[in-house]
């Protein structure tokens, strides 16, 4: 059982009268003494110090045991070994091999694919589709286990499966190339696997038309099919819903850039969600999010999105740094500016007069002051320097915008993840980015309100829920990560 801190089951001395487990500072398991129990606020620091401070000796050093005290060896001993099992479940996952993998070879040309469906948890996987020279089947398999959590948080509750395709999105014979792959695995989109757009994949303008040649009602039908098990009218009607609702142009100015650029929910969901994560963090674990600045990586419609979303609720976002360049402005961008950044953005680059090379802005941007990082530019691209430069420069939390964007060759949390994790606020990126995931699961539910506010709403609603749940179980600033993925892994591996 898991027990939280309430002040109204204290008896007369101010004691908890409560036996089980509550959390430590580490987001570990710790059994309570019936008698007398230092509140929260009080355990933190004392064992930050000994976790930093006397832990390694007594790793390290034969001796080392000798300066801590017995009972303290038994809780760090204790902490060790629940953290230990974690990793052991999340290495079991990992390690899983994934239920199908269908794995392609075009005829006409170099492109290769792969279809990994980690499993048909619900009886249905969803997962979108990417295209990049250089991408592998690990990438792909990555992602579909990715997604598996994410569906833990954003629903519905499937498994995850991902496609990707090793080819430039570039070459002018990338049409006839997704013609050819979406037809070798039309019976998966038929029955059981459900997809969408990623990069350098247009869901509206290359995906839909394609698939709808080729007799799929939507890239999503296999879900409808294999989890929602619709007859055909209902089914028809749900693909609407959710085809009306993705495309559905915002009009309310709470929710895009600029009306007259006609941006969707599509355009805007995901980035909301990042967005709304750090704006929960500060509500649930304690700060003005009014007062913090924000730098943002990539400036695609995820990134673009957060920091227009940030930067309506107050934030100073004070750097841009994106492939193409970037901009940086310590004092922080004012939010017209921000929302003309946005809606003058083409594709996926950023657009501006001011704009400075990548190598300049890439060298300065880690040490300016700053808060907020939003990571939403290609996965595995942090380094443990840049964490180092970051914390130096007094980085508070870390809403993962893209998968996997540390540096790890693990699906998880590797070795930078974890330093990440243990040094500031990391949100991983099935709750920050499930914007999307959720937006999507909505319209297979709900038909589509007049209005963008219930849409909006409902994406808030649910990162709510989830980082609330985290919060439960660790109400400290490190180890946000390994907690969330805690309560995932309970709902995925017996």
């Amino acid at each position: 059982m898991t027990r939280s801190f309430n002040p109204s089951e204290r008896d007369s001395k101010g004691r908890l009268n409560v036996t089980g487990t509550t959390q430590n500072a580490f987001g570990f398991r710790t059994r309570e003494r019936n008698d007398e129990v230092f509140c929260a606020q009080c355990w933190e620091p004392l064992i930050h110090i000994l976790f930093n401070v006397y832990l390694p000796l007594y790793v390290q050093c034969n001796g080392g045991s000798e300066f801590i005290y017995p009972a303290t060896r038994r809780l760090l001993n204790a902490n060790l070994l629940i953290w230990s099992q974690m990793k052991l479940i999340l290495s079991k996952f990992e390690n899983t091999p994934p239920q199908i993998v269908l794995e392609w070879k075009d005829s006409e040309t170099e492109a290769e694919g792969w279809v990994v469906i980690n499993s048909l948890r619900g009886g249905a996987a969803g997962g979108a589709t990417r295209m990049r020279k250089g991408l592998d089947k690990h990438e792909v398999e990555s992602m579909a286990k990715t997604m598996e959590v994410r569906f833990t948080v954003s629903g519905p509750p499937i498994g995850g499966a991902y496609s990707g395709i090793n080819f430039n999105p570039n070459d002018p014979r990338k049409p006839d190339v997704l013609e050819r792959w979406y037809k070798a695995i039309m019976p998966l989109l038929k029955y059981y696997y459900g997809t969408g757009g990623d990069v350098n994949i247009n869901e509206l303008e290359e995906i839909i038309p394609i698939t709808e040649r080729l007799g799929i009602l939507h890239p999503q039908e296999g879900v409808f099919a294999g989890h929602y098990n619709l007859t055909e009218e209902h089914k028809i009607i749900r693909v609407d819903q959710l085809r009306q609702g993705m495309m559905k142009v915002i009009n309310d100015e709470r929710y895009t850039p600029s009306v007259e650029k006609k941006f969707t929910v599509e355009h805007m969901c995901t980035g909301f969600g990042v967005a709304h994560a750090v704006k929960a963090y500060y509500e649930k674990w304690g700060g003005d999010i009014k007062k913090k600045r924000a730098v943002i990586q990539g400036w695609g419609n995820v990134g673009a999105a957060a920091g227009f979303f940030l930067s309506q609720m107050g934030v100073k976002v004070v750097g841009i740094v994106s492939h193409e360049g970037g901009l940086i402005n310590q004092q922080g961008f004012v939010p017209d500016e921000i929302r003309a950044l946005v809606a003058n953005k083409i594709g996926n680059k950023l657009v501006s007069k001011s704009m400075l090379p990548f190598f300049m802005v890439n060298q300065k941007i880690w040490d300016l002051e700053f808060e907020i990082f939003v990571p939403a530019a290609a996965p595995r691209l942090i380094i443990k320097d840049q964490i180092d430069r970051m914390i130096a420069s007094k980085i508070e939390v870390f809403p993962c915008a893209s998968h996997v964007p540390f540096f790890d060759p693990e699906i998880f949390l590797g070795p930078i993840g974890v330093y990440a994790d243990e040094k500031f606020s990391v949100i991983p990126d099935f709750i920050a980015n499930c914007g999307r995931a959720r937006a999507s699961t909505y319209f297979m539910e709900n038909p589509v309100p007049a209005d963008d506010e219930p849409i909006f709403e409902d994406i808030a609603s649910t990162i709510d829920k989830a980082l609330q749940k985290t919060h439960a179980l660790n109400p400290y600033r490190t180890g946000i990560a390994q907690a969330s993925f805690e309560l995932a892994l309970e709902q995925l591996v017996g």
